[in-house]
Parts: C-alpha cells; sequence; structure tokens
C-alpha cells in the first residue's frame, strides 16, 4: 500500500500527502512497448503486485472503483501499488454513491447500469487490466468510452483476447470479467491462481495450474481450482493480519488508519 505521510483537515484546506513515487505509472509502462505483449514473467509478477494490494483494500471493506492502469504506480524498488482512491467506498455505502462512476473502458456492467454493487466490481477491473497486459492495447479502442459501455451493458461484448494468450490466462480473464459478479472470483483467490502460475513458470516454463495441469478444459479446471480454495480450511493473508500495512511516517503501522488517525496534520 502507498504510505500516508500526512493529511490536513484545516478549512479551507483538505489534502493528504503521500510517499513519491518515483517509477510512472503501469499506463506510462504499457505505452513504451509499442503495443507488445508483456513477457508472462512480467505479466504475472505485475498482476501479483495488483491482487495482493487489492487483496489487502478488500479485506479493510473498501471498494476503489476505479481500479485501471493509470492507477496503479511503480515505486523505486519497481512494485507496483495502488491510488487514487477519489471515488473509493466502503463496501457498505456502494449504492449510495452510485452516481459517482469511474472510468468507463474498465467499468463493470452494474456500475454502468448505476446498480447495486460492491467488491466484484475492481475484480472486473482487474479482468480488463490482465487483458491490456496480454493484448498490448486498451480495452475497446476503436470505441469511444460511451460506445464501450453501450456495448458492454446491452450485447455483454469483451475485447478480443489475442489467440496466444495462454489457455489457464484466458480462462482467468473470462472468469474476472464475467457478467454475474458471483461469478467472478475474490481476489485473495486470484493471487493462489496467479501463485500457481508464477509455479508453473518457474518449473517447466509454462503456464497452467499445477494441480490442474492434466486438465485440458482450463476454465473447468481454474473453476475446479477456486472452488477447492474456498472450502479448504486456509485461511488467507488479511485474516492471518500478514497483509502489508499502511504506514505513518515515523509512527507504528495501523492497518486501520483513517484521517483521525492521523499526527502529522497541517
Amino acid at each position: 500500500m502507498i504510505e500516508l505521510v500526512a493529511a490536513c483537515r484545516n478549512p479551507p484546506v483538505f489534502c493528504v500527502i503521500t510517499e513519491y513515487l518515483s517509477g510512472g505509472s503501469l499506463r506510462a509502462f504499457l505505452h513504451k512497448l509499442e503495443h507488445k505483449s508483456l513477457p508472462l514473467e512480467k505479466l504475472i509478477a505485475i498482476a501479483l503486485d495488483i491482487t495482493r494490494g487489492m487483496e489487502y483494500i478488500h479485506s479493510r471493506g473498501v471498494v476503489h472503483r476505479d481500479l485501471k492502469p493509470e492507477n496503479t504506480i511503480f515505486d523505486q524498488d519497481n512494485h507496483l501499488k495502488i491510488v487514487d482512491f477519489g471515488i473509493a467506498c466502503k463496501e457498505a455505502y456502494c449504492d449510495s454513491l452510485a452516481d459517482d462512476s469511474g472510468t468507463y473502458r474498465w467499468m463493470a456492467p452494474e456500475m454502468i447500469k448505476r446498480k447495486s454493487h460492491g467488491r466484484k466490481v475492481d475484480v472486473y477491473s482487474f479482468g480488463l487490466i490482465l487483458w491490456e497486459m496480454v493484448a498490448g492495447t486498451i480495452p475497446f479502442e476503436d470505441k469511444t468510452p460511451i460506445q464501450a459501455a453501450f456495448a458492454v451493458v446491452n450485447k455483454k461484448l469483451r475485447p478480443v483476447i489475442p489467440a496466444d494468450c495462454p489457455p489457464a490466462l484466458r480462462a482467468l480473464i473470462e472468469q474476472c470479467w464475467a457478467s454475474n459478479p458471483e461469478k467472478r472470483p475474490e481476489f485473495w483467490q486470484i493471487v493462489k491462481v496467479l501463485e500457481q502460475f508464477e509455479s508453473s513458470l518457474a518449473h517447466d516454463g509454462t503456464l497452467h495450474l499445477v494441480h490442474n495441469s492434466t486438465s485440458e478444459d482450463h476454465k473447468k479446471g481454474l473453476l475446479h481450482w477456486i472452488h477447492k480454495l474456498s472450502h479448504t480450511n486456509h485461511t488467507h493473508a488479511h485474516h492471518e493480519g500478514n497483509s502489508p500495512d499502511i504506514t505513518l511516517s515515523g509512527k507504528e503501522k495501523n492497518p486501520n488508519l483513517g484521517f483521525s488517525d492521523v499526527d502529522n496534520e497541517c
């Protein structure tokens, strides 16, 4: 998570000061590739940075609602951090903020339609980011944002996944952008899937779910894996308390950070 340095809440000044991230956004990084897809090792590393950050955010009951490459920024160690919580909300209050929407190209159908929504809108957006890293271009590049939103809602259109995308990764992308939010995995589950991808790449240079490597139907294999995760006694990171903490300069780590917790106020 990005480090909060200080905050000011003395009218008329309301602001926050965060650590400086020098590496630029994922958008800028992808732009430099000039429509080339990322090597799988780099793609998985970036995806894990995003999903681990989002796993923590969701563990705090927060929905980002505008997850996209512009809102993920590299630090000096070349790790991505999630930024821009301008329209984020506590999940319990998302519906009351339905008119304060994000960015159409990465927006989940239920948000476009101003319907009841929760944390799974972020999973949908992550699916588009995954696709973008595979395809080397922005979603619905041939459409305006409004046209893209119309096609997603009324035609259930999704970007075309390149033919050379590994089947297991294709299955994950499709599951993340499922029309039904209930069909989308949780971020902690996606982390586990990506970690398996990472292990398989290191082991034999291929991308698959290790325990389902003999399955010819990768989508069924992915669903089986997610279902298995959901029914194990595994306690994922944010229940163990080992997710990254938001920190204050010169202060102890405080995962429950709010403005009232900030001593470095102007």
